[in-house]
């Protein structure tokens, strides 16, 4: 089992992928790295760093972009959930991302339904980072990519198997002779991927920081979960903590619980061994490990803390 300092990945220290996806070439979207943090993440590149190995239900990743880079339209089967760590993102969704789009700021944390073609884009001034959450142990098996983004990437030479492996012919190589193309969604296909209206968005799946700072004034504020603001059961629980619903007096984790600061500075002691954890940086205990994690500093400080459940990774949970 690996100790908790093997557990924890500092913001400075996470080393990118920039050929993750197929999209990696297709102007606008070029510049944009990929990050995985926990678990197997999601990835065509098998130059894909894994920092932590652990399986523990769900998937912790990253997405970094210079202003201006967007990543591509894309579904998946189970969660994909961004926290904004550093500048301001803009989401959109939708067959050719139109059905709607929203602004988050740093801290604002969206769980994004699944079936729906989403993107995003860095709309700040300098480089910025969402942190991500995805279900399941193999992030959902992969990534459905609108027909488009596909046939973009393509002419500029960049293939992807339907073994979900990305080929890149500036690199001279070409598909293996057991290996097609993934095949482009029909028209009929396409029809089965909903189209959701702002206002199935926004109210639902949607937590602000501000909010989410006064609701944890005095105790966790469940952000996602049964009987969270957004109600999902994704195969984790999100809750938020501030300054005044911190964990003081150490509590023994019962399912695996990663933790990240989404501002200030957080002290973090794990069976005996203390740390301090600020944006960007994540911590993962094990089940049967006691911690506690509370402000190092005066100022503000809030932090995102995810814990797995019994519940399976899928579609999102409409209460039925």
């Amino acid at each position: 089992m690996s100790t908790i300092q093997q557990r924890i990945v500092r913001y400075g220290e996470l080393k990118p992928c920039k050929t993750a996806f197929i999209d990696a070439h297709t102007p606008g979207s070029d510049q944009k790295e990929n990050f995985t943090i926990v678990g197997g993440g999601v990835s065509e590149s098998p130059d894909q760093h894994v920092h932590i190995t652990d399986k523990i239900g769900f998937n912790i990743g990253a997405a970094g972009q210079p202003p201006k880079c967007r990543n591509s339209l894309h579904s998946h089967t189970t969660a994909e959930v961004f926290f904004v760590a550093k500048g301001r993102w803009r989401f959109f969704w939708g067959r050719h991302g139109t059905d709607g789009e929203f602004i988050a700021e740093e801290g604002d944390i969206f769980n994004i339904p699944t079936g729906i073609f989403r993107g995003f884009e860095n709309v700040g001034q300098d480089y910025g980072m969402i942190m991500a959450i995805l279900g399941g142990d193999d992030a959902g098996g992969g990534v459905t990519w609108a027909p488009q983004v596909i046939e973009d990437a393509q002419a500029h030479g960049l293939m992807l198997g339907d073994n979900g492996v990305l080929y890149d012919k500036k690199q001279g190589q070409e598909l293996p002779h057991n290996v097609r193309p993934m095949p482009l969604l029909t028209e009929i296909q396409l029809k089965a991927f909903p189209e959701v209206p702002v206002e199935g968005v926004i109210g639902k799946f949607v937590a602000r920081y501000w909010d989410l700072m006064a609701l944890s004034a005095s105790k966790p504020v469940v952000v996602i979960g049964e009987n969270g603001l957004i109600k999902d059961k994704p195969g984790f629980e999100v809750d938020f903590l501030a300054r005044g619903s911190c964990i003081m007096d150490a509590i023994t984790a019962e399912k695996p619980v990663v933790l990240m600061p989404a501002s200030g500075h957080w002290r973090v002691t794990v069976d005996g061994f203390e740390t301090t954890l600020s944006g960007g940086d994540t911590a993962l205990v094990l089940p049967g490990e006691s911690y506690s994690v509370a402000p190092s500093m005066t100022g503000q400080a809030g932090l995102y803390r995810v814990t797995a459940t019994d519940d399976p990774a899928g579609a999102t949970w409409t209460g039925n």
